[in-house]
């Protein structure tokens, strides 16, 4: 899927005085990570809020809510896993 690509400070990717077009599969799986419930108007109940969840023991919870979240958002996973590095790792594609 092709979107508008941000930069690595979360603002609107340029090059050329053009808007930076691209791959973004990647960067809406990671705003939905981050994003909390509610923030997305049309889809409240949208967001995994994982910043507030890393420091919850229970990581399941945490893996269940994700890959609830992804695949409401249209992506098919295939596996998603955190390893021993604190790295979450998403196995999956949108349809």
């Amino acid at each position: 899927m092709n979107d508008i690509l941000l930069d690595t400070n979360g603002d609107l990717g340029f090059s050329n005085g053009d808007l930076l077009i691209g791959f973004s599969e990647n960067l809406h799986q990671e705003h939905i990570l981050i994003a909390n419930k509610g923030e997305y108007r049309e889809f409240p109940e949208l967001g995994v809020g994982i910043l507030q969840m890393l420091n919850d023991d229970n990581y399941m919870s945490v893996l269940i809510e994700a890959k609830k979240n992804l695949e409401y958002d249209g992506m098919r996973i295939n596996n998603i896993e955190l390893d021993e590095d604190g790295e979450l790792f998403v196995d999956g594609k949108y349809m």
